[in-house]
């Protein structure tokens, strides 16, 4: 009865609103729980890499604006940590030399030795000469700023010095100073002054160059300012020898990490980099040494044999040096052989990780020496960057600063303006597969025309310019009308810069264990890139020269690329 009353009495008018209520609470959480097992599902099988789970916050320029997350088929040269130093290091490139800090010696100075021969040899490290060459390279070179001089040598006979110095570019956007060193030819009139009649071409001063010591050398006084601040020095002499294990002691105390395997091997260098650099993050967040095998493949994207090739070293497109100055590393191969030494001596031990689950923050307390990431066939979960997604994202800082590009390519990249004395604007034409593919992109075959880009430049270049053309078309003769307004200069004129007579080719060569080294498709897209940025004005393909979007049509982001 009373069961029965109970049941009844629920069904009353009064009890009836709250039944409503009920119901419909119950309903709302029912769909709440369907659509996160709907998300849940679509979260473990969307394609590696969506943007959909990249918080936008986490999402850096470099990827923005380098490449579509899915790493598809960019074969243009990826962004690196110097790239976004610019802002950070503004304090640095304000103080650079002015005409009035060097003492006036006008256009020629006297010989502090009255009674000069005009035959007798130039006193190169006399302070007089010093000022009369740095007065003489701050007027010739206009569109540049000095930040430092080296004391003048002596050059290759009586009447000539070389000098160094430090500069960059007026208008520079990339965080870096340039070193050139350069031949000065120094005549002394019958009344003693002196006089510069000829300064030769970039690096042409070879005396000046300090080479590289061992790295304990005492810094003067004036270095001191451009020491406190992480800015690459293009044109010193590199020292990107293998760091060395220094006793079993040191090895064996040590801890470790290394990713084995995966399938980023041969992909894309912005592939290739976004796995480093999750590799190198995870290492420093576990305060480990990173084992880096430095011989990767590179994409037959860049091969000129249209095949990917293997043996190449980390060290012929990124600078070694400064990353093993800011973090702690170990070649492979040596580490190898010292863990095949004292491994089973001195009770070293291995922790094996084999799925992807397990996150940075879950082998925070692992006490082995050695934390091993094996990888395993099947892509793209076995891709090197999938270690820093999810929940780890928010966890490991992806350390770009730590990634500068090569020096040596650099210096290539800096040789290029200095052949236009630096007075030079940019045009970057990228044609190639895109401008045959009318699907993804309609428009940029037209819009990269000759007729277009006369027309596009016709309002931003002045007649009579310098233009370097930044361009990955095969064929260069489709610029030849260009050549009508302005002095059209490409990457081929350059080449005699990394040919086997050159700098380049003499320290890639002995970079290589005396094997010659190609100047290869990335090298040469890493070089071109550079070169463009340099330019007083920069014409951009995507966003100046066509509406099409970098990635495709329906992939321009805010910023139009």
């Amino acid at each position: 009865m009373l069961g029965r009353s109970s049941r009844n009495g629920s069904l009353r008018p009064e009890n009836m609103g709250q039944n409503a209520l009920a119901i419909t609470g119950n309903l709302c959480f029912t769909a709440f729980v369907i659509g996160v097992v709907i998300f849940t599902i679509i979260a473990a099988n969307y394609p590696a890499g969506d943007p959909l789970f990249h918080p936008s916050s986490k999402m850096t320029n470099f990827l923005t604006s380098n490449s579509n997350p899915t790493f598809q088929s960019d074969s243009g040269s990826v962004k690196t940590g110097e790239d976004f130093a610019v802002a950070s290091s503004e304090g640095a490139f304000s103080a650079f030399i002015n005409i009035s800090d060097v003492d006036s010696v006008g256009t020629g100075v006297e010989d502090s030795n009255r009674d000069c021969v005009v035959s007798d040899p130039i006193d190169c490290r006399d302070p007089d000469v010093f000022h009369l060459l740095m007065r003489a390279t701050i007027e010739k070179f206009k569109d540049i700023h000095f930040y430092r001089f080296g004391k003048p040598v002596r050059g290759l006979n009586d009447s000539s010095c070389h000098m160094a110095w430090r500069y960059r570019p007026k208008d520079g956007k990339v965080a870096a100073f340039n070193k050139d060193y350069r031949s000065f030819k120094v005549e002394r009139s019958e009344n003693c002054t002196m006089s510069v009649v000829g300064i030769g071409e970039y690096h042409s001063g070879g005396n000046a160059r300090k080479k590289k010591g061992n790295g304990n050398k005492e810094k003067g006084k004036d270095e001191d300012a451009f020491e406190k601040v992480a800015v690459k020095d293009v044109g010193e002499t590199v020292n990107d020898a293998l760091p060395e294990v220094e006793s079993e002691g040191s090895f064996s105390d040590g801890k470790y990490l290394v990713y084995s395997g995966g399938g980023d091997r041969c992909k894309s260098m912005h592939q290739y980099l976004w796995s480093f650099t999750c590799m190198l993050g995870e290492a420093l967040y576990l305060n480990r040494t990173l084992v880096m095998d430095l011989s990767f493949c590179l994409s037959k994207m860049y091969s000129s044999s249209g095949l990917d090739e293997e043996g190449k070293d980390f060290r012929f497109y990124f600078d070694f040096e400064h990353l093993k100055d800011s973090a702690s590393v170990l070649d492979q191969d040596q580490f190898w052989k010292s863990w095949s030494k004292w491994q089973q001596k001195n009770g070293l031990s291995l922790h094996l990780v084999e799925d992807l689950r397990v996150t940075p923050m879950k082998l925070a307390e692992v006490k082995d020496s050695l934390i091993m990431r094996k990888f395993g066939s099947v892509e793209p979960d076995n891709y090197g960057y999938r270690v820093c997604e999810g929940e780890t994202e928010s966890v490991i800082q992806r350390p770009w600063h730590m990634i500068w590009k090569s020096r040596r390519l650099l210096d290539v990249a800096s040789a290029i303006p200095s052949r236009m004395n630096w007075d030079f604007d940019a045009v970057h034409v990228e044609r190639g597969v895109k401008a045959k593919d009318k699907n993804l992109w309609p428009n940029l075959d037209r819009d990269t025309s000759p007729e277009a880009l006369m027309a596009t430049l016709e309002g931003k270049i002045e007649r009579g310019r310098n233009l370097y053309v930044a361009t990955n078309e095969p064929d260069l003769s489709l610029f030849d009308p260009l050549k009508e307004k302005y002095s059209t200069h490409f990457l081929e004129e350059y080449k005699d810069l990394w040919d086997v007579k050159s700098d380049w080719y003499d320290e890639m060569k002995r970079l290589n264990n005396g094997n010659t080294v190609e100047f290869d498709g990335y090298m040469r897209v890493s070089v071109d890139s550079e070169v463009f940025t340099r330019g007083k004005k920069q014409i951009e393909t995507f966003n100046d020269l066509t509406k099409d979007c970098k990635d495709g049509i329906n992939t321009c982001t805010s910023s139009g690329s």
